[in-house]
């Protein structure tokens, strides 16, 4: 086909002759065009279809030239597509030999766990130009909270230039043990690879000369070199390696950041036995003892290298392993992250050898890790974060360390986490004087430091756009209070009824445990027209423990419902509910009901625990009762099972969240002799708005756990 200006002119010579010809047969009417008329009028054809075209011609061209761009554009698209693919999928050696200083990922909104770690899926890799590299300079700390509000703005726009601007390896790092075709199957991703000159070397085993390769590489901590082994979470055929380098590297701490499997699919192959003992190759591996916590696990092995002569003295070797980074993305709250780091810090020995931090491929969640790490102690050491240069410095010893722009921006909100709110965990031994610190007055009588500790929780902004469903117009009326809504993220969902839109909604909350997710359920006092949802709730989440935190008046005004029957048994659409027993204790009712639900005939018994002497204003008068019903309550999750616990006042936020600080706070002092007030009220208000609503509310809290240890003085001396 003719293409170009020459092959326009030709087009319309053939035009023209066709349509001089059909003008001589006459097949056209004489008046068909003003041009035709004209032409054959003046004598003159030739030069005025050149000077005034038909309208038929332009038309034309234009049709052919874009017909032309677009075949231009398909064959130019085929072609990149094809090099894409070449890229991602078979031509690990062709980025080997054409290694550039700065690769990254190809779509940064991927969260991670996709890009991260798909099993035997590449990361995506591209060459970029040096001309969109920016250097970033250190930030000082008092920066931090503004940066990271610019940064953020535009949906993280700034944080994603600045991430893209990380160079992505060493551009003078080879791979060649790595790439070799005996170790290629130790490998879980094919292009996630130690460098030669990083990588954590194995004693050769006789006979096998490759034998001395682990995919490992170490990684500098802040000031300390090779603080950290980065690996990538065993394979079947690898337990053993990792073993045997955690054995020869005189490791005495594992930081796991993965689960086994996410998404249906195997992240990690579980290297230690769950119970007894267990060999692996010539180390054996026992299980000593393991604690199961909200955010993380802890277990504990003892270590022994069986050697062919006689066996190594054992070693204990902790794993600190956290449960709570999401399958996309990254941690909610970088709270949790922050206490994990902490326990690390403190469990690790002063003269062990190296961390050993892995994720599924050891770079995204590892290299986040290990690079908050760091800048924390940079924060004590210079009042200042350098996490542009830090990061640039770690990925010469292992490429791609932290994967995504979410990951990136995520380590900036953990240190402005720390920077604003620091360390705020206490040892019970230290609660007396730090509350004696907390209460000290001036001559006005303010409670300066208790006021200034409870103002920075109610600074923190409530997500007013999680809270799209029970803002719905349909919701609005099952809301007791217009200001304490159920976030998106975290409320209880009823199943839907069938033609009925809506009934999926309830005012109530899951909220974190100490040990356990979602142990309790916030909600508010039930509405007359809710009761029946609330024990559709009660149902459906096979609950067996109610608190009820509020009468049923206070000052005269309606502040919940009675949705229990006073005697014999009361009837609420499709759940019918029977008093069996109603106990007065010293502080609070118990009372026993049996729920049914009539369609399928099948009932469970449910504990009222209704505590009395709290006002609606005020705090009650004392700490003990508050204490004794904690208890009560723990003791019947034990004996049923421990499903998630039904708290509620009247509005559900209040004493509601009093209430459950004071028994994830009391957990933590019987199990750690450890507590910390603060970040327990501000992870359960970034769970549910306004919980612990008032700064008596707060105090109480310090007051209740003071009264523990003065009860149970075995407390007291914690270290």
């Amino acid at each position: 086909m003719a293409s170009g200006p020459t092959g326009a002119v030709e087009l319309c010579e053939r035009v023209k002759k066709r349509k001089c010809g059909a003008e001589r047969r006459e097949m056209l009417p004489r008046n068909t065009t003003t041009t035709t008329s004209n032409s054959t009028r003046n004598g003159n054809n030739t030069r005025e279809d050149v000077s005034s075209p038909s309208p038929y011609i332009l038309p034309t061209v234009l049709v052919l030239f874009l017909l032309l761009l677009i075949i231009g554009l398909l064959a130019w698209y085929f072609l990149r597509y094809q090099l894409m693919s070449k890229i991602s999928f078979g031509s690990f050696r062709w980025l080997k030999n054409q290694r550039k200083a700065v690769v990254t990922t190809v779509d940064k909104k991927i969260p991670n766990g996709i890009l991260e770690e798909q099993e035997q899926q590449t990361v995506v890799l591209l060459p970029r130009s040096p001309s969109a590299s920016k250097t970033y300079f250190p930030l000082p700390v008092d920066q931090l909270e503004e940066e990271y509000r610019l940064r953020s703005a535009d949906d993280g726009k700034l944080f994603r230039e600045e991430y893209n601007s990380l160079p992505g390896g060493n551009a003078q790092g080879t791979y060649e043990e790595a790439s070799k075709d005996e170790n290629k199957e130790k490998n879980r991703y094919p292009n996630i690879l130690p460098y030669d000159h990083s990588r954590v070397v194995l004693t050769r085993l006789d006979g096998s000369p490759c034998s001395d390769y682990v995919n490992a590489s170490y990684v500098d901590g802040y000031t300390e070199k090779n603080k950290f082994i980065a690996a990538q979470g065993p394979k079947e055929d690898t337990v053993a390696d990792f073993w045997r380098m955690i054995w020869e590297q005189k490791v005495a701490t594992v930081v796991m950041l993965t689960n086994l499997k996410e998404r249906k699919e195997d992240k990690c192959y579980q290297y230690w036995p769950d119970q007894g003992c267990w060999t692996y190759g010539n180390v054996r591996v026992a299980v000593e003892d393991f604690t199961v916590l909200v955010d993380y696990t802890i277990r504990k092995f003892c270590v022994q290298y069986q050697a062919s002569d006689a066996a190594k003295t054992p070693r204990l070797v902790t794993q600190l392993h956290f449960t709570s980074w999401p399958d996309f993305g990254v941690p909610f709250s970088p709270i949790g992250m922050l206490k994990f780091l902490k326990k690390v810090k403190a469990v690790n020995p002063p003269f062990a050898g190296p961390i050993v931090v892995h994720c599924s491929a050891g770079v995204g969640r590892t290299g986040t890790f290990i690079v908050i790490d760091a800048m924390i102690d940079m924060t004590h050491a210079e009042k200042k974060v350098d996490v542009f240069g830090f990061v640039s410095k770690i990925r010469e010893q292992r490429s791609q360390l932290i994967q995504t722009d979410m990951q990136y921006s995520f380590i900036y909100q953990a240190l402005l986490e720390y920077y604003l709110y620091g360390d705020t965990e206490l040892d019970v031994s230290s609660l007396e004087g730090h509350l004696h610190k907390l209460h000290n007055t001036f001559a006005t009588g303010d409670r300066v430091g208790l006021e200034e500790e409870f103002k920075k929780l109610t600074n923190m902004r409530i997500m007013k756009e999680n809270m799209r469903t029970g803002n719905l117009p349909a919701n609005m009326k099952k809301n007791r209070v217009l200001q304490i809504i159920p976030y998106d993220f975290n409320r209880v969902i009823l199943s839907m009824r069938r033609g009925q839109e809506f009934t999926d909604y309830i005012n109530a909350s899951f909220i974190d445990g100490y040990r356990q997710k979602d142990y309790f359920i916030a909600t508010q006092g039930p509405l007359l027209h809710t009761v029946e949802d609330f024990w559709r709730m009660v149902w459906e989440w096979k609950c067996h423990s109610i608190v009820m935190l509020t009468e049923l008046q206070e000052r005269e005004q309606d502040k919940c419902c009675q949705y229990w029957p006073t005697e014999d048994s009361i009837t609420y659409g499709d759940y019918t509910v029977e008093l069996k027993g109603d106990t007065l204790c010293e502080t609070f009712s118990l009372r026993d009901l049996v729920l049914t639900f009539v369609p399928e005939k099948q009932t469970r018994v449910i504990r009222h625990f209704h505590f009395h002497g709290w006002p609606e204003i005020g705090i009650p008068a004392e700490g003990k009762g508050m204490i004794d019903i904690i208890a009560s309550v723990q003791r019947q999750q034990q004996q049923s099972g421990n499903h998630p616990i039904v708290v509620h006042c009247s509005a559900g936020a209040g004493r509601t969240g009093t209430f459950i600080a004071l028994s994830n706070i009391l957990e933590r002092v019987k199990a750690e002799g450890l507590l910390d007030v603060f970040q327990t009220v501000k992870s359960l208000r970034m769970q549910r708005p306004h919980m612990v609503q008032t700064v008596e509310q707060y105090d109480f809290c310090y007051r209740v756990v003071q009264d523990f240890v003065d009860i149970f003085s075995d407390y007291a001396n914690f270290k």
